[in-house]
């Protein structure tokens, strides 16, 4: 992506740009529908359609370019959120604007569950690139369409350290484990992300480093490594000294700085995101 994404909450004074938004992304994605982005239904959106949802825009160069509409928010229970509306303006499809807006409803509210026209194949392939399986089938009241409901689970949520010395990434790896993943680990119950990171850090190598010493860098979103395709979320951070002499804890093989091919060969797959964001901020070789 060349521009940065900017996802808010949904502002009355949007409400122009997100009619126009709505009616030409729903023209192309439900064809299907008859009237679909316009006439009656464009009056719906106006005067219904924010109401009873939480939504969200996204925005690239102080455009609204994407918007989510989320259902269930706070109701209780063991429902999970849904996704009551994705779209993203036509000239900005497939620049990762909606990829963006579902793992930003996964990392607040953690299982989705989406409905998709039956028909819409474009539809059904981006919810399954993105780990939705499809888990029931009904008539749409509307339009008498088949819609299909697909639901994913809550990804894993982990922290990790970015740590680059002489243009080269550590990386660990644990015992009975080939592959090499990047320091940290998992939440504990009432941990915050860089109290979480700062504990992985002694019990892993050793390093006492303050969790206020940790600044967030960026999140990564992938599949995590060996979880038969569940998604991940990651907070990687950077912080703490340079000058390090990692001591490998009991659950912890070795430990090695890589470079990007090395990376790429010998690391889970969150890697690739991470040590190509690296390489664009100059921080790691090419």
């Amino acid at each position: 992506m060349n521009s940065h994404t900017v996802i808010r909450r949904y502002r009355d004074a949007d409400q122009d740009v997100v009619c126009d938004l709505w009616s030409r992304a729903s023209q192309q994605a439900h064809s299907i529908t008859e009237g679909e982005g316009e006439g009656e239904r464009a009056r719906v959106l106006r005067e219904v359609y924010p109401a009873g949802a939480e939504n969200w825009v996204a925005e690239r160069d102080g455009a609204v370019t994407g918007l989510l509409r989320l259902l269930g928010v706070g109701d209780g229970g063991d429902r999970d959120v849904e996704i009551g509306g994705l779209f993203v303006v036509p000239e900005a499809q497939g620049g990762g604007i909606g990829r963006e807006l579902v793992e930003h409803a996964a990392a607040r509210y953690g299982a989705l569950t989406a409905a998709v026209f039956e028909a819409d194949d474009r539809a059904r392939r981006f919810f399954a690139q993105l780990g939705f399986t499809e888990s029931g089938r009904r008539i749409d009241d509307r339009t008498g369409h088949p819609l299909l409901t697909m639901e994913r689970e809550a990804p894993l949520r982990s922290v990790s350290w970015l740590h680059v010395r002489d243009g080269r990434l550590l990386s660990v790896r644990t015992r009975g484990n080939d592959t090499f993943y990047l320091p940290g680990g998992k939440y504990e119950p009432g941990e915050t992300a860089n109290q979480a990171l700062s504990r992985e850090l002694s019990e892993e190598l050793g390093l006492r480093i303050a969790a206020e010493e940790l600044s967030e860098a960026f999140v990564v979103h992938d599949v995590a490594h060996g979880k038969n395709g569940r998604r991940l979320h990651m907070t990687c951070f950077t912080g703490g000294p340079q000058d390090i002499e990692p001591a490998p804890g009991r659950e912890i093989a070795e430990y090695a700085w890589f470079d990007r091919a090395e990376s790429f060969e010998r690391c889970a797959p969150a890697h690739r995101q991470v040590v190509d964001r690296l390489v664009a901020q100059g921080r790691m070789t090419v």
